[in-house]
């Protein structure tokens, strides 16, 4: 019997792990009778009722399992690394607030028993907020059209991986690990599935405009060499006009000796310009300096504080 496992990461979901996991068991009941499955939820460090009801829900269900994090590891290291303790033939990873559609899990693993060894869930609509969703889309068509890596747009996370993609993770060995970057570049024989993202059943998200931040500055920096091209470019050019333009300016000055003034705001203009130039892509280059700094130190993804419903022979295989 074919196992499937489910990870879901979650921080102050007090409002949405009781109902997601009644709806995941009652779904492997009734849909997917023939396969056996677990339930990994793993909590970034929740400060509400979150980790009080996985204990019951835990005592009560041998298939649902938990991980407590000592702190809160961030968005991306914390569902990396729940995938990588799962024992299932193949992994599904969706979001705790029921915006990743369950009823499409029973497509995805028929996908899967037809060969597919990663199905993307890519989303074509949400109904989060519109301006933000444009946003997205802008900063996916940036990253496709920059990155060396073929980049899969509103691409989250949310989707289904075979047991050998998620040996390939684990052998990565990677302290940052952006998820979609990685399956964009290391995936293959993957399915594409469509879908509308829904709205949050409850409680509010989580992402703040540092977050989305830190997101888009993870993918911009493993994947794309634009922003330190672009400071070479850009200063090539700035020279050649700045060379344009001076030798004007003293050609003007030879001709017209006594009427010609050049006066202090070309100069005042082009200190400020250049300044802002240069801030930009200092910063450009500390967020790669940063994004090197981070993998080279090697620090594990999460420090774990309690597992629960992890037996011993399938803490073995997870590893």
């Amino acid at each position: 019997m074919s196992k499937v496992s489910v990870v879901i990461p979650c921080y102050n979901e007090e409002e949405n792990v009781v109902p997601m996991s009644e709806a995941l068991t009652e779904l492997f009941t009734q849909q997917l009778p023939s396969f056996d499955y677990e339930i990994l939820f793993i909590d970034n460090c929740s400060s509400d009722q979150t980790r009080p009801f996985l204990r019951d829900l835990c005592d009560r269900d041998f298939h649902i399992k938990a991980i407590f994090n000592a702190k809160n590891f961030g968005q991306f290291r914390s569902p990396y690394y729940g995938m990588m303790q799962t024992s299932g033939d193949c992994v599904i990873l969706l979001c705790c607030d029921f915006q990743d559609p369950l009823d499409l899990i029973p497509q995805m693993v028929a996908e899967w028993e037809k060969g597919s060894k990663i199905v993307v869930m890519q989303k074509t609509s949400s109904e989060e907020n519109r301006l933000l969703y444009f946003l997205r889309s802008c900063y996916y068509k940036l990253i496709h059209k920059f990155s060396d890596v073929e980049q899969i747009e509103h691409f989250t996370g949310f989707g289904l991986y075979d047991r050998s993609f998620i040996q390939v993770l684990r052998e990565l060995n990677d302290p940052t690990p952006f998820l979609r970057g990685i399956v964009a570049e290391l995936g293959y024989k993957i399915k594409i599935i469509p879908y509308q993202q829904k709205q949050r059943r409850a409680g509010k998200t989580h992402n703040n405009f540092y977050t989305l931040y830190d997101a888009a500055m993870l993918s911009f920096t493993s994947y794309t060499k634009i922003g330190l091209r672009l400071a070479t470019f850009l200063g090539m050019i700035i020279a050649g006009l700045s060379f344009f333009i001076a030798l004007i300016y003293l050609i003007l000055k030879l001709i017209y000796w006594d009427t010609f003034v050049a006066g202090t705001a070309p100069i005042l203009i082009g200190m400020f310009f250049l300044g802002a130039v240069q801030l930009i892509f200092l910063g450009i280059l500390g967020e790669y300096i940063l994004s090197i700094n981070q993998r080279i130190m090697d620090r594990p993804l999460v420090v774990e504080e309690e597992r629960l419903n992890f037996h011993e022979e399938n803490e073995t295989g997870a590893k």
